[in-house]
């Protein structure tokens, strides 16, 4: 395989997020939310607590595909912050070793001066395989003008 020239750093600040998921998740949840309290209340014959009940299925449905469309991936100057499903972590740019993005890979993984690694679910090749190599290899560029890092494929 031929290695990949570094690309530019972009400017900071920049956020990464599966935009496009966020989108179809997003206005999932709203048309379930709508769907299910129009027909709670077109239905005559449901009480007060069915109609509660339909309402407060849609709220958690959207909430749920409103969790499912939260990772992004945050640089700033000071560092990087990974929020994931239920998870947020700050690391400062020495933390970040290597980033990695392999074929079938379902997103980015960082790999950590502690010898650790962490997912970074806001950048994830599912819907828009090229915008996610485009963001690994710019959060690449970052790690590695202002960290110690490397970037493996």
């Amino acid at each position: 395989m031929t290695s990949v020239p570094p690309a530019a750093p972009p400017q900071l600040p920049v956020t990464f997020r599966p935009t496009r998921t966020r989108i179809v998740l997003l206005t999932l949840g709203a048309a379930l939310f709508a769907v299910l309290t129009v027909v709670s209340l077109t239905l005559g014959t449901l009480t007060a607590g069915d109609r509660a009940t339909f309402i407060g299925t849609g709220l958690l449905f959207f909430a749920a595909l409103a969790t499912l469309g939260r990772p992004k991936v945050v640089a700033t100057e000071d560092g990087v912050t990974v929020v994931n499903l239920a998870t947020s972590r700050r690391l400062e740019w020495a933390e970040i070793v290597r980033v990695n993005l392999r074929a079938g890979d379902a997103w980015v993984h960082l790999d950590l001066s502690d010898g650790t690694s962490l997912p970074a679910m806001g950048i994830q090749p599912g819907v828009a395989k090229q915008q996610a190599v485009a963001d690994a290899r710019a959060l690449r560029a970052l790690v590695e003008a202002r960290g110690t890092g490397r970037f493996a494929t």
